[in-house]
């Protein structure tokens, strides 16, 4: 098979300053400013090397790959054609940041990428210069930019541009739709670059995602479209009256191509596009043409996720936004040697939705753009009539979901933890308040590894737990994530959330027959002497993992598993509190306020005199690397519970002796 940009096999004088090579004219490119000292017909080559740079490092140490493919003449353009960073150059995610990151002085530490210490995978404002805004959740962009665009008129920086670089899939959130209804009343030096791959992760969905397919495939109006900026070329030349006669000339042909209702328009946008996102050339042009045109301004861009490397342009989006490792010369993932291994949190949940649907009519499942991410796929194959996927819009999946309870049905609303934050209001006002029968599978609870600090869900236990009539639990394993789903769609439950972590489970046979859990109730996992440790999700199996230590040792610690942080088991922690005089509480989320704190306020609501340890995410932000480095960044892992027992009975001895 033949893939794309054989210049670096044929070219001797390429880089070898590391162990991916670079083309000969990225290897002088550290700065954009040594990218804009390149002739316009060299933006092709350098296209290319970017491009296989980008694959080459990607392929063996992973990350987000068919956004940033799809985006390198887009990349190269944009710093090619504005004076970054003194031009605020913002990314929407940051998934297709990459050949961004490669440009602007990271080119060396790119194998570093979302590796333990190394590079972030998404734009960072402590990383560089050229970050200028921090990003993780998506359609945040116009918001970002729109802000610095009217800091800086106020500031009297009349020159200084504002690029704001978005998907369709990430046009689709309210934040986003906020912005344009603001950016249009605002005479600003704004761009938005509308980059249309008619995917997120997975495909778009929504009435946009049709009107801007629309747009993109009217043979009518394209054609009509390039006459357009042939002849706003040729005004140009004409003076001082040429814009207002541009203008003109441009919304006739507009109004009668597209209607009088143009939507970007409409919100006092001045529509350019769409045009090709790949042709470099083309792209500086437009770009240069824009730069000179006052107010908010949007161009419409169409790229292709994967764009250069045919696994991706041919294959499955989805699988290639984030494909893992593969062989770049054949497009294969790799995967490790076959061995039957517990399935990940996500699948069981996907399964056992099904499962309980066929019993129950009434169930629904709704997610936000992560149907294959929360693997929801599955019941959308099975059931399409029954799932809904909203698009990238929190706030909306879950009043929706809250909507369709008030019908009698069941939502199953499968949302990361992190971006459950998204949607705090509405889980409040439209869903608790109103007591509904809301399920919340926060999928990715706790550290999610690689994604670091934008998407580690740390933050949900505390933040669900303040509510009333929610219920907060967590399984320790697959067999209690389905029986606490199984207990969430039986009859007058209420808002009820479960949160599970991104990755693998310890069960290999996990599909046992369903069984109700009592809410509010606990189990012994371990009998023991002296020392308590109260768990809560999966963690636990941590501590199953370090009573192995503790059997060599001779020592006899006590293991239960709370399962729910809200309403808590009294009965089981007043037998615990009278038994022992030393607790340790261990969560995979933030200590302030979450399942240790709730031990703590029963505590103290019962006047017991005990002492506890909390192991959980301290009050910092994570940032990325393997979820294993980060418990034990934490010190919550099978080592710090070791440890800690360790510390609390040498300390109780050396009392005794004292």
């Amino acid at each position: 098979m033949t893939y794309i940009y054989r210049i670096f096999a044929r070219n001797k004088k390429m880089s070898t300053t590391s162990k991916y090579p670079q083309g000969p004219l990225l290897s002088k490119i550290n700065s954009p400013d040594d990218l804009r000292k390149l002739k316009k017909n060299q933006l092709e080559q350098i296209s290319s090397e970017l491009r296989q740079y980008i694959i080459d490092i990607v392929s063996e140490k992973g990350g987000h790959f068919g956004a940033s493919l799809g985006v390198v003449e887009l990349t190269i353009a944009l710093h090619y054609v504005f004076n970054t960073p003194v031009d605020q150059l913002v990314w929407d995610v940051g998934h297709q940041a990459y050949g961004h990151k490669i440009l602007t002085g990271r080119k060396e530490k790119f194998p570093t990428n979302r590796i333990y210490k190394g590079l972030s995978g998404f734009p960072k404002r402590s990383e560089s210069v050229y970050d200028t805004f921090g990003v993780g959740h998506s359609s945040t962009s116009i918001s970002a930019a729109l802000g610095m665009a009217m800091a800086s008129k106020s500031n009297g920086e009349d020159k200084k541009q504002h690029i704001a670089v978005i998907g369709d899939g990430s046009m689709t959130a309210g934040i986003a739709f906020e912005a344009l209804n603001h950016a249009g009343v605002e005479n600003s030096n704004l761009l938005i670059i509308l980059n249309d791959n008619c995917m997120s992760i997975d495909p778009a969905v929504g009435a946009l995602k049709e009107y801007l397919t629309d747009i993109s495939t009217s043979k009518t109006y394209n054609k009509a479209k390039n006459k357009l900026w042939k002849i706003l070329g040729k005004i140009s030349k004409f003076g001082p009256n040429a814009q207002t006669v541009a203008k003109k000339v441009e919304g006739v042909i507009k109004s009668t191509l597209l209607g009088e209702s143009n939507y970007f328009e409409s919100l006092n946008f001045r529509y350019f596009g769409p045009i090709d996102g790949h042709d470099a050339k083309h792209l500086v042009n437009v770009l240069n043409d824009l730069k000179d045109i006052p107010g908010p301004k949007i161009l419409h861009c169409l790229t292709v996720k994967g764009k250069g490397y045919s696994p991706a342009e041919q294959g499955d989006s989805t699988k290639w936004h984030a494909p893992g490792l593969f062989n770049k010369n054949t497009g294969d993932f790799i995967v490790g040697k076959k061995k039957k291994i517990p399935p990940k949190y996500q699948d069981v949940f996907g399964e056992t939705i099904i499962e309980l649907a066929k019993e129950n009519e009434q169930i629904v499942g709704v997610t936000p753009a992560m149907l294959s991410g929360s693997s929801l796929n599955k019941m959308m194959a099975e059931m399409p009539e029954r799932t809904f996927d909203v698009g990238i819009a929190e706030q909306h999946a879950v009043t929706f979901s809250a909507g369709m309870a008030t019908q009698g049905k069941v939502p199953f609303c499968n949302i990361y933890s992190s971006f459950m934050q998204r949607a705090y209001d509405q889980l409040i006002h439209d869903v608790a308040l109103q007591n509904l029968n809301v399920v919340f599978c926060l999928d990715r609870g706790g550290l999610v590894g690689a994604d670091g600090a934008t998407h580690h869900g740390a933050y949900d236990i505390a933040f669900f737990r303040c509510i009333p009539n929610m219920i907060v639990s967590a399984p320790m394993n697959e067999k209690e994530l389905r029986n606490l789903m199984y207990t969430a769609q039986l009859p007058n439950q209420g808002p009820f959330s479960i949160r599970y972590p991104r990755g693998n489970g310890v069960m290999l046979d996990w599909k046992t027959p369903f069984k109700k859990i009592e809410i509010g109730t606990g189990k012994m996992i371990k009998d023991g002497e002296e020392i308590a440790i109260l768990s809560f999700g999966h963690p636990g199996n941590f501590v199953v993992k370090a009573q192995e230590q503790f059997n060599k040792e001779g020592l006899n610690i006590a293991h239960y598993d709370l399962r729910f942080a809200k309403p808590l088991d009294e009965k089981l922690l007043h037998s615990i509190f009278q038994k022992f005089t030393k607790i340790i509480t261990i969560e995979d989320g933030c200590l302030q306020g979450g399942f240790g704190s709730s031990i703590l306020e029963f505590m103290a609501n019962n006047n017991y005199q005990v002492q506890v340890k909390m192991l959980g995410i301290p009050d910092t932000f994570i940032h990325h690397g393997t979820q294993d480095e980060l418990y034990n960044d934490c010190h919550f892992d099978v080592k710090a519970i070791v440890n800690s027992v360790h510390t609390i009975l040498e300390k109780n001895l050396v009392s005794q002796v004292g």
